[in-house]
């Protein structure tokens, strides 16, 4: 959808405090709407869209505790290697 924004005006910001069981999540990202629409429509009672900004944003409200984020350390050397020689031994087993 082509909206006017640049890249880096498309944000995706996510606002709660302590005191609220509610968690704000406004979002110009493609993957985000889609997910977030898709559980809003299975899980109405637990998040749901409550504004279009026009210009290819979304804002959702959902229930605190349905929202996660994820920190995952980088790779280490070896990890990173293991991981490349599982993946090419696979390319050839399927692919030769």
């Amino acid at each position: 959808m082509k909206t006017g924004l640049t890249k880096k005006q498309k944000t995706t910001a996510i606002y709660f405090d302590e005191y609220s069981n509610i968690i704000e999540v406004q979002t110009h990202n493609t993957d985000l709407k889609k997910r977030l629409t898709a559980f809003a429509a299975k899980y109405p009672q637990c998040c749901h869209q409550i504004d279009d900004d026009e210009q290819g944003g979304l804002t959702f409200e959902i229930e605190k505790g349905r929202l996660s984020i994820r920190l995952t350390a980088p790779y280490s050397e070896e990890r990173k290697q293991a991981a490349s020689k599982v993946a090419k031994d696979l390319y050839k087993q399927n692919f030769r």
